[in-house]
């Protein structure tokens, strides 16, 4: 039942919280850190979480602002670390060839991994990492230490749960034999058949690891799996499946992919512009559907159905989204990653943002001075009180 509340002219997932967060809440036992996503989101930008009053030094404006969640499955808190993290990324990369690969995995694994997110999600980071760098260091490939960033994505276009990650990896790798870098021979990293082959099986090896070690929980409609005889035959099926790796035609640069790549690093499962309507406790969204030549579609669900398929996209407390390895990785950065540009001559620059203050920072990103007073569009707006917020988190 939705909350006696005016439904917006455009609706945001804020708002889909506010009006039917309480009754799921009500109706559903979640954890709390689903619990803590759903008020950060609603709350975000409202007088719930308190704000700040400014006041223009020379025409006395009054400013009222509200405080942002910065909860990273928050739609709208996304855009400055967004810039910053590409900005960072930016200052580490080299001036080569990138490939864009996306792993996924079978659609067997979706309910284990929504029991076990932090378990499946490290197998899969685990499984792409050592696949991409094991084949690059093979000689029959390229022979070389190569490296990647790769980013977690666990949703589909309909909010339907689809683990797969996407990576980041350069056109070759660095020879400490030879002292070079040295780029791979064809228009591709390697063959997409090798890589599914070899990524099938370090994830399947590291899953059978896991279930040794019972390290893995089996609870509803996936409980059976928790007998052996059941979960080799899951095994067998998933070996004989050919596993889906998509690797795009390399981009020319570092700062097309960077570019690329970023809107995937701070992507949430589903952002506010794609909400088109929420009427008669149903919610209405736009989603591309990639079984049909990817024609742009509208969908809706129901509140419930809507909450319960966003909810499933929400990560455990900590768990590191963004991961580096090989030469891009912290370790290798100061060392055989400025090896690699020393080889290219290259010279280490920072970031823009480098010492700025947030408000620098978000001139430089949208353009907008937040302390230029915008009535006399002269005086300066300072800080002149603060305001509590009204409700706690859960």
């Amino acid at each position: 039942m939705m909350k006696n509340k005016t439904v917006p002219k455009k609706p945001e997932l804020g708002d889909v919280f506010s009006l039917f967060g309480e009754e799921y809440r009500k109706k559903y036992k979640l954890p709390l850190q689903q619990r803590k996503v759903m008020f950060a989101v609603e709350a975000c930008r409202t007088s719930i979480l308190g704000g700040h009053v400014d006041s223009c030094d020379q025409c006395n404006h009054k400013r009222i602002s509200y405080n942002s969640c910065r909860n990273r499955h928050c739609p709208k808190c996304q855009k400055l670390n967004k810039e910053k993290w590409v900005e960072k990324l930016s200052c580490n990369l080299l001036p080569v060839k990138y490939f864009h690969i996306v792993f996924t995995i079978p659609s067997e694994l979706n309910r284990l991994c929504l029991v076990n997110q932090k378990v499946m999600y490290d197998i899969l980071f685990q499984a792409a990492s050592q696949t991409i760098l094991t084949l690059a260091k093979d000689k029959k490939h390229l022979g070389a230490l190569s490296g990647l960033v790769a980013v977690l994505h666990t949703w589909g276009q309909n909010l339907i749960e689809h683990p797969h990650l996407h990576t980041l990896v350069p056109a070759g790798g660095w020879s400490e034999w030879n002292g070079y870098w040295k780029k791979t021979k064809k228009n591709f990293f390697v063959h997409v058949k090798v890589l599914s082959k070899m990524f099938r099986g370090k994830f399947l090896s590291a899953l059978k690891i896991a279930y040794d070690n019972q390290e893995l929980k089996f609870e509803g409609e996936i409980k059976p799996l928790a007998q052996m005889g059941n979960f080799k035959s899951l095994l067998n099926l998933l070996y004989k499946k050919d596993w889906v790796v998509y690797a795009k035609e390399p981009f020319k640069n570092a700062s097309g992919i960077i570019k690329y790549l970023g809107n995937y690093t701070h992507r949430i499962a589903i952002s506010n512009e794609r909400i088109k309507k929420i009427e008669g406790g149903k919610i209405s969204f736009g989603w591309k559907d990639y079984k049909d030549a990817g024609k742009r579609k509208t969908m809706t669900l129901t509140s419930d159905e809507f909450i319960r398929r966003f909810l499933l996209h929400v990560l455990p407390p900590g768990f590191c989204k963004i991961r580096y390895y090989g030469i891009l990785s912290s370790r290798n950065r100061k060392t055989v990653l400025k090896k690699c540009k020393t080889a290219m001559a290259i010279k280490e620059h920072q970031s823009k943002f480098e010492g700025l203050v947030w408000h620098e920072v978000l001139k430089i990103v949208t353009g907008i001075d937040i302390l230029l007073c915008p009535c006399c569009k002269k005086g300066k707006m300072v800080a002149a009180g603060i305001f509590l917020g009204k409700r706690a988190a859960p």
